[in-house]
């Protein structure tokens, strides 16, 4: 596939198809083996050139051209080789470029007529004359050339169709994914402020009669967290506009972000012990963002109000991240498919060829997620 990237220019192919149909002619027409040509001969040799010259051009019209002119060649005697070397180089671009169908229709149309005025141009010379041997011999050669150019071509056509399929579908899965992944990132930025926004709102309809105060920090609270997710969705679905609109753009969630995805927590009811050690590379920030994200909406969705501790750690070539909570039992594992929750944080961590573990930790109470992976 590579080599077919790297395929010369098209005008340097038209301009070595040239300099071949002069050098091919010029050592057809002034070998010893032939007679000497008369004019108009002359001229058709130099036509019979020409459509080789110009067979990446206009393919069809080329080869078919070559075959007439070949044909009149043949008629004269006056070159028995030129007719069929240029009907051959004629029919590779035929094959390459047209159907299967269209360019074996023109194969058996350069088989049947250049073989015939090839037979009746040797007819009765049973002995090699003016260096050419029997008929029979001189019809299996053309024609063992002609089919064997015909199949380079068509084999040169399959390998082109096969690699601009492969492209296509790497196309395609290249866009599922980065489907899967916005999908994701949405329902990351859905469920997390949702949980806070559930939460912060219970908070504002116990306290707002007794301490409006309370009650008033509790819905500005929920105003930001709001405007914050808005903020982050209208940057995940620009990305799904049509092609050639401009998305807004805003960064992606770093590890400096989480002090702040703690402080959130903490305003749920989830207080955060956040340990960040070692050099984490920024290209893993978003996915280590992700994954203690979802592991603190799920302390806030299920277990709150409880302690929450994340560690973070990078350390002996490998990205660590723990999150243990001690709230009540009430989650599951991941299942076989997934996207969300536990399950969507085991595929972050499978993406980078980590390893993921979850489950309740012994005795009553307490949920942990552990995972790893080397560093790139």
């Amino acid at each position: 596939m590579n080599l077919l990237a790297r395929r010369p220019p098209a005008w340097l192919l038209i301009l070595a198809d040239a300099v071949l149909a002069v050098l091919l002619v010029v050592v057809s027409t002034t070998g010893s083996a032939e007679p000497d040509l008369s004019a108009p001969a002359t001229v058709l040799c130099w036509l019979l050139a020409l459509s080789v010259a110009v067979r990446r051009i206009w393919p069809e019209p080329a080869y078919y051209g070559a075959l007439l002119i070949g044909l009149a060649v043949l008629a004269l005697e006056a070159n028995r080789l030129l007719p069929t070397a240029a009907l051959a180089l004629a029919v590779y671009p035929v094959a390459t470029g047209r159907p299967v169908r269209r360019s074996a229709i023109a194969l058996a149309a350069g088989l049947l007529g250049n073989g015939g005025a090839l037979l009746l141009s040797t007819a009765g010379r049973t002995t090699a004359s003016n260096g050419w041997p029997d008929p029979v011999f001189v019809l299996a050669t053309s024609w063992l050339i002609l089919g064997a150019s015909w199949s380079l071509g068509t084999a040169a056509r399959t390998r082109r169709e096969f690699a601009a399929r492969e492209a296509r579908r790497q196309a395609e899965q290249a866009a599922a994914d980065e489907r899967l992944r916005i999908a994701r990132e949405l329902h990351d930025v859905v469920a997390h402020s949702l949980s806070l926004i559930t939460v912060k709102a219970g908070v504002a309809v116990k306290v707002l009669d007794k301490h409006p105060d309370e009650g008033r920090k509790a819905l500005v609270a929920i105003e930001e967290i709001g405007r914050g997710s808005l903020t982050e969705m209208r940057q995940f679905l620009g990305a799904l506009r049509a092609p050639g609109s401009e998305a807004e753009t805003m960064p992606l969630p770093r590890l400096a972000d989480l002090p702040s995805l703690a402080e959130r927590a903490a305003e749920a009811g989830v207080r955060v012990e956040l340990s960040v050690d070692g050099g984490v590379p920024e290209s893993m920030g978003p996915a280590v963002y992700r994954i203690v994200q979802e592991a603190i909406t799920n302390v806030v969705k299920h277990a709150a109000p409880a302690r929450c501790q994340v560690r973070v750690s990078a350390d002996n070539g490998r990205v660590r991240i723990s999150i243990v909570d001690d709230g009540a039992r009430r989650r599951t594992r991941p299942g076989p498919t997934g996207g969300h929750g536990l399950a969507g944080m085991r595929e972050r961590a499978l993406q980078y060829g980590g390893d993921f573990e979850a489950g309740p930790l012994p005795g009553a109470r307490g949920f942990a997620v552990h995972t790893s992976w080397d560093l790139p």
